[in-house]
């Protein structure tokens, strides 16, 4: 379950505690909510005005080899908060005894990219339910996805944020999704 986000509603005119003054909330074209701040490579926020790294599109359908092409390049290029947003599309519109292979990658990313932003206690926990999640998939190997590899370095990675709490580089530790 995901933590419950409150977003202080600004008021028109009204200046945040940097002194920016906006004059209503970022939104999207029906109208939604969306945080439009640029983000580093990690998915952090940065200040509005500093230049970020592009966003995955949201809501893209790809094969499932597509999926895992862009994931891992994404994966290799450091970027496993974007990759995550890729597994994610998967896992929202790829086929009900699917979704849980599609999840436990996206969770394999966000721990990896919690991993990277220096969250030893996050990124252990999301390793850790990412193993969990794509463990019943092992005897499948559905897209030549390398289950029992992926629950190695998960859970190698999470005895490592375990022990030493320091930040991992993303693309260091950057796992292979699929057997060569």
């Amino acid at each position: 379950m995901r933590p419950r986000v409150r977003h202080w509603a600004r008021r028109p005119g009204r200046s945040d505690n940097r002194g920016v003054t906006r004059t209503s909330r970022d939104r999207d074209d029906e109208g939604r909510a969306r945080n439009a701040r640029p983000r580093d490579g990690l998915g952090r926020p940065l200040p509005y005005g500093q230049e970020g790294v592009d966003r995955q599109p949201e809501g893209v359908v790809r094969t499932p080899d597509g999926t895992l092409a862009e994931a891992q390049r994404l994966l290799d290029a450091g970027m496993p908060f974007h990759a995550h947003e890729v597994l994610e599309d998967a896992w929202k519109s790829g086929p009900d005894e699917e979704r849980g292979l599609w999840r436990g990658l996206a969770q394999l990313a966000v721990g990896l990219t919690h991993a990277a932003r220096g969250n030893a206690a996050g990124g252990a926990a999301l390793l850790a339910r990412g193993a969990e999640s794509i463990a019943p998939y092992e005897a499948g190997r559905p897209y030549a996805v390398d289950i029992a590899g992926l629950t190695r370095w998960a859970v190698a990675l999470r005895d490592e944020l375990l022990r030493d709490a320091s930040p991992v580089p993303a693309a260091g530790r950057a796992p292979r999704l699929r057997t060569e």
